[in-house]
């Protein structure tokens, strides 16, 4: 793990964390668009794996402090891991970071067919979402957060930081 990397995935993380009181519960889920953001821009900067650390790391410690909910697992990670993997593979634009609502709707798809229902018996989620509830309300998050995270990337790229 490159120094530079595990501090840029540190700093992300607490963006994360500081940032979780800006998201609205919807049913059994909470909209977060300030993730998505971060997962996108993790997904360009640092590459997929890092980026996915960031949204598990950012789950656990969102879930503790109670900003979070189970959801956060499936609805974070494989858009972290897709903005990650287009970016290093495919398309090494920064514009790679519109594709995290992808990888959200495939945690959508996760969260209702087996997240909620498992979630719902051990009385984690008073309610339970259809396919379409979660879809609905992942894309709502992922999409601004997507371009938020397009806009943070053109002002770091910007600012002139040094990145890893």
């Amino acid at each position: 793990m490159s120094s530079k990397r595990a501090a840029a995935t540190a700093v992300m993380v607490a963006a994360a964390v500081v940032l979780s009181p800006l998201s609205f519960p919807v049913g059994p889920a909470r909209v977060y668009p300030a993730q998505h953001m971060i997962n996108g821009v993790g997904g360009v900067l640092l590459g997929p794996w890092y980026a996915m650390l960031t949204a598990v790391l950012s789950a656990i410690i969102r879930n503790s402090l109670g900003t979070g909910t189970l959801f956060a697992f499936p609805g974070g990670i494989p858009g972290a891991l897709i903005v990650g993997l287009v970016h290093h593979y495919l398309w090494r634009k920064d514009y790679a970071v519109l594709t995290e609502p992808i990888g959200t709707a495939v945690g959508a798809v996760i969260s209702a067919l087996l997240v909620a229902p498992i979630a719902h018996q051990y009385g984690f989620a008073k309610s339970v979402l259809p396919l379409e509830g979660f879809m609905i309300f992942f894309l709502l998050s992922s999409i601004p957060g997507s371009i938020l995270g397009l806009a943070a990337l053109l002002v770091i790229r910007r600012s002139g930081i040094s990145l890893p």
